[in-house]
Formats: C-alpha cells, sequence, structure tokens
C-alpha cells in the first residue's frame, strides 16, 4: 500500500477525461455486485466513442454505452439484463451491423485476463476447443499441443485493456481501494489492464485500510483515480450497503425493447444530469438513498 501520502482522489469527470479515451478498450468491473454505472453515465456525458468493452458477464451497462453512441465492440461470455432475460440492445446492434462482438465463455475470457495479468501471451485450456467459440474467434482462439504430454489443447489469447473501471466499498486518497462480497473477475480484469479508475462508497483514513489490510482489492500502485462516489453503483448493489435496484433493471428491460423510449431513457438520466448527484437525486429511490449513508463497509 501507497505510504507516500500521495493523493489520486479526483472528481469523476477528471479521472474520466484523464484516463478514458477515444478507441479504448475497457474493461468494466462488477459482478452482480458493484457495476460502475457512474463512471459508465460520465463516459457518456463526455461523448467518448469507438470503446470496446469487455468482461466475462456483461450486463445493461453494456446497452446504456453503445445506446449513448461510445461503443464499437463488445468482448463478452454472457450478455443481459440479469435475472430477465436477453439484451435487446445488442440485438438489434448485432441485426444492423453497428457493433462488433465477440463471444466466448466467461471460464475463456476470465483465462485471457489472467493471462493478461500475467503479462504473458496466452494460457492454454482442455475447454473451448470444440462446438462453435474456437471458430468464430480464431485470432483469440488457436490450438496448441501441450510440450509435455502431446495433448491437443486450446491456446487463448492475453487480454490487456487500456483501462478497468471499477466500482468498490471504500478506498484511502492514495488509492488503495477495498471491496467487500462478490468480486467475481473484477480483479482479473482490473490487474490486467494498462489504468484504473475506481470509485468508491467512502473515503477512509489510511489507518483504516491498515487494520483491514486483507480486504484491499487494488494497491495504490495500481490506480490512477479514485473518486468518492456513494451510490456510484446503482442500480445495481452493494453488499452490506443497498440493495439491487430491481425496479430500474425490470424497467430497462420494457424500454429498451423500443428505440424512441431507450433515448428519452438516456436523455434523462445522463444528459439531463450534469453530474452523478443530480443522477441520485432523481432517480436512486430514498429507501436505498438511506440505506448508503453509513460507513463504506458491511456491519
Amino acid at each position: 500500500m501507497s505510504s507516500d501520502g500521495s493523493s489520486k482522489l479526483v472528481g469523476l469527470p477528471e479521472a474520466v477525461r484523464q484516463n478514458v479515451r477515444d478507441g479504448d478498450l475497457v474493461f468494466v468491473g462488477g459482478f452482480g455486485q458493484g457495476v460502475p454505472f457512474a463512471i459508465a453515465r460520465e463516459i457518456a456525458r463526455q461523448g467518448l466513442s469507438d470503446l470496446v468493452l469487455c468482461r466475462t458477464g456483461a450486463d445493461i451497462l453494456f446497452d446504456v454505452l453503445h445506446a449513448s453512441g461510445c461503443v464499437k465492440g463488445a468482448i463478452f461470455g454472457w450478455l443481459g439484463n440479469p435475472g430477465i432475460g436477453i439484451s435487446h440492445v445488442l440485438r438489434r446492434a448485432v441485426a444492423d451491423g453497428s457493433v462488433e462482438i465477440e463471444e466466448t465463455s466467461n471460464f475463456g475470457l476470465l483465462l485471457r485476463l489472467h493471462a493478461g495479468a500475467l503479462g504473458i501471451p496466452f494460457l492454454p485450456t482442455r475447454s473451448l476447443g470444440l462446438g462453435e467459440i474456437a471458430n468464430q474467434a480464431p485470432g483469440s482462439h488457436k490450438p496448441v499441443l501441450c510440450p509435455f504430454t502431446g495433448e491437443q489443447m486450446t491456446a487463448v489469447s492475453a487480454l490487456t485493456p487500456d483501462v478497468a473501471i471499477v466500482h468498490a466499498h471504500r478506498a484511502d486518497k492514495a488509492g488503495n481501494v477495498q471491496l467487500f462480497g462478490i468480486a467475481g473477475d473484477t480483479l482479473e480484469g482490473a490487474n490486467a489492464a494498462r489504468r484504473i479508475v475506481c470509485t468508491v462508497e467512502e473515503i477512509v483514513d489510511p489507518a483504516e485500510i491498515r487494520r483491514t489490510a486483507d480486504r484491499t482489492i487494488l494497491p495504490a500502485a495500481r490506480v490512477a483515480a479514485v473518486c468518492h462516489t456513494p451510490l456510484g453503483a446503482h442500480p445495481s448493489y452493494m453488499t452490506g450497503l443497498y440493495d439491487r435496484d430491481d425496479d430500474a433493471y425490470m424497467a430497462f428491460d420494457e424500454l429498451s425493447r423500443d428505440v424512441a423510449q431507450l433515448r428519452t431513457f438516456l436523455e434523462e438520466t445522463i444528459h439531463a444530469c450534469p453530474d452523478h448527484a443530480s443522477y441520485v437525486s432523481r432517480f436512486v429511490p430514498t429507501a436505498l438513498r438511506s440505506g448508503a449513508r453509513g460507513a463504506g463497509v458491511p456491519a
């Protein structure tokens, strides 16, 4: 953990402006909990374009950014509206050719990120050798012989995102980040990335980070910017702080079926909200706001 006292605490618009660039390969953290929606909405506000998003199990954040004109491609193991159904936005985009997709399995993408994190060019696996995946993504899946046993395996190429966007429970100003609860592929993706932008529910004293050092998932040396962004995961949840906004996910399933309704949604939740605080005051239910007023660590 950082001990030099330097601060990486910045505002969300500045963090995005300095670290997310047109054409970047962007790893999206979160897995059920901690989906970095506040960062995504800021990316859309700033009008970034030609991004390629990657994540094992992708959700409606991908839809929001694609419908906002920010995305040209996506690499994923699964993409949809979690617990509800398919992505209507992606379905239309694939049909009209407005997005390039590379689909693998969740495990296959996790291996690619792990290879990137290790700094090696590929990792072998016994899976992915049969079926359609290897044929659909020949650039990242190739047959290989094990040099020890002669066994036929599949090599998956390393994936090294330009930037990872992550939401977590808390951090200190130096950028030591702590997460409680399920992490999913967040660690693999963030460690594979060249830059990490992280929003957190709470900024705490470095002594508190040291007291529970085992919960530090990202050390300050790896983090480019940290932003104090309470409720930055809404409509997803944060363990011990606030629940998933199921009504918001259900509503998105309905409105995203219609292009005009989707445009209205994006205008109201992104462009008509100058910042995250405005979004929270307008679109986060009071009950969830109340639950997030405590410390950024589960009780």
